[in-house]
């Protein structure tokens, strides 16, 4: 299975930035041995989708609501990300989960929208520094996948522990291996069978840098990426170190 390697460029980006990342990453991309995402803001899917089309780049969302379309002012259907061009949406990433409450229920509910609409959804689980201090981290993350993932979830897991994102700071490897190993087994017992199938992306201060030792952790399925994606080199970089499947 192919390693994915996807960007969240989170609330950064104006037309002449955006533009300026995906063109490198349409001109890069070819002949990676790995499968490549970027999730720009909204204001900016149609556009990457544009240029990157044609390419081996895909386009996501960083959320979505869980109804396709009504009065909900300043929120996004995942029916109108696949319009804009999208393939991907971006659910429970950790600062949804914290800076606007959301709960296990309403990223299971958006999980699900993202699927009805043909969007292969990215469902983010992962442990502040209190309860990885605590001794809660496969607590917490096995409760995020039950409440989280749908019956016959199919679609991609990415595990980023919170004190990690944008601080610099990352796991060792024997963390990400532990952390990773529970998560495929948790998968199993809740989906059976398909649970091996779900790839399982490693997210946090992910930099060119340190990809090739966390790409080669076992089942690290390929790297959610933030503050290194907005460079156009550096995130290629980190493609370049991702396992040939």
């Amino acid at each position: 299975m192919r390693q994915l390697i996807a960007g969240n460029w989170k609330m950064y980006g104006l037309t002449e930035q955006a533009a300026g990342i995906a063109g490198p990453l349409r001109d890069g991309a070819a002949g990676l041995s790995c499968d490549l995402l970027v999730c720009p803001p909204f204001t900016q899917i149609a556009s990457v989708a544009r240029i990157l089309a044609g390419s081996p780049v895909a386009v996501g969302g960083q959320d979505c609501h869980v109804a396709t379309q009504g009065a909900h002012t300043g929120d996004i259907s995942a029916a109108m990300l696949a319009d804009a061009g999208a393939s991907y949406v971006i659910v429970g990433h950790s600062e949804r989960r914290q800076n606007h409450g959301e709960t296990d229920a309403l990223v299971r509910a958006k999980t699900e929208a993202a699927v009805a609409a043909g969007l292969t959804p990215i469902v983010c689980v992962g442990e502040t520094e209190a309860e990885r201090v605590a001794g809660r981290e496969t607590e917490v993350v096995g409760g995020q996948l039950s409440g989280s993932l749908p019956a016959g979830f199919a679609g991609v897991v990415a595990y980023e522990p919170v004190w990690a994102i944008g601080t610099g700071r990352t796991p060792t490897e024997a963390d990400v291996a532990a952390m990773h190993g529970f998560i495929r087994a948790a998968l199993v017992r809740q989906l059976g069978a398909a649970g091996q199938g779900v790839s399982i992306l490693y997210g946090g201060s992910v930099k060119p840098s340190n990809a090739a030792a966390l790409l080669a952790v076992p089942e690290v399925g390929g790297a959610l990426v933030g503050g290194a994606s907005l460079n156009a080199e550096d995130f290629l970089g980190i493609a370049r170190a991702a396992v040939a499947g």
